[in-house]
């Protein structure tokens, strides 16, 4: 991905690793725009960072995707990149019985929300060169951490999500590149202090770098391990058993 003369919206914006990957990349002089619910951690950041924009977004609600999308669009046909940030982290029961509202919301939020999003913006973004689509997924997504079930199962289905669209937009212009943190010190489950999760600065730094290049998947160091437990050569076989099944039923 290149890192400068990027129009960039970021979900979940307003705070922990999306306020952070939306200042690195407004310092690079990228035109960055961020969402989110809470309108004044979205004001704080604006404020900090000067022609920084911001919309709000309930990443919940199909219609306020679909507005958002439309005034995207609309006040800045130059997007080309995507990032799905935004998501919700809380224990559960998966032992016994789930809380109803716990499930919805990490579902809507998690894994129906971004797919709804880059939904509403795909065909905009196949008109753009660079175009990106991006998902910040996590290592839970290859190692379930089963006090967090539900959140561990979104960013399953996330990943997996992502080496499907990776795979059919192969002939496209746009890249599906996946964001795979490790724990890092943010809000999420209260790990701002946690001596052993990863420096919210040091991440991002990590991340950049690799953003730079075309890495279809971003990974860093502290995040490789849980990686490799799903074994070599998953790419491959991916897209080995999708050029088999578009010859038996077509498509793509």
């Amino acid at each position: 991905m290149k890192l400068t003369g990027n129009t960039v919206f970021i979900t979940g914006g307003g705070s922990g690793i999306g306020r952070a990957l939306a200042e690195a990349l407004h310092r690079l002089g990228n035109k960055v725009i961020i969402a989110g619910r809470r309108r004044h951690r979205l004001d704080e950041a604006i404020a900090a960072n000067p022609g920084m924009e911001a919309i709000e977004l309930d990443i919940t609600d199909p219609a306020s995707i679909e507005r958002a999308a439309a005034t995207l669009i609309a006040d800045h046909p130059e997007l080309n990149v995507l990032i799905n940030n935004a998501g919700i982290m809380e224990p559960d029961t998966v032992a016994g019985k789930i809380d109803e509202a716990l499930l919805t919301s990490t579902i809507s939020t998690n894994l129906l929300g971004p797919i709804r999003m880059t939904s509403a913006l795909i065909e905009h973004l196949k008109t753009k060169h660079n175009g990106i689509v991006a998902y910040t997924s996590s290592v839970v997504a290859f190692v379930p951490l089963a006090v967090t079930g539900v959140y561990s199962s979104t960013k399953a289905a996330l990943h997996s999500y992502a080496l499907s669209q990776r795979f059919m937009l192969r002939h496209t212009g746009v890249r599906v590149i996946e964001i795979a943190p490790p724990w890092v010190r943010t809000e999420l489950m209260n790990s701002e202090e946690a001596e052993l999760a990863m420096p919210l600065d040091e991440f991002i730094a990590e991340t950049m770098a690799i953003l730079g290049t075309d890495a279809d998947e971003n990974v860093v160091e502290a995040a490789k391990p849980f990686r490799a437990n799903v074994g070599p050569g998953e790419h491959d076989f991916v897209n080995g058993f999708n050029e088999q099944a578009l010859a038996l039923f077509g498509g793509g």
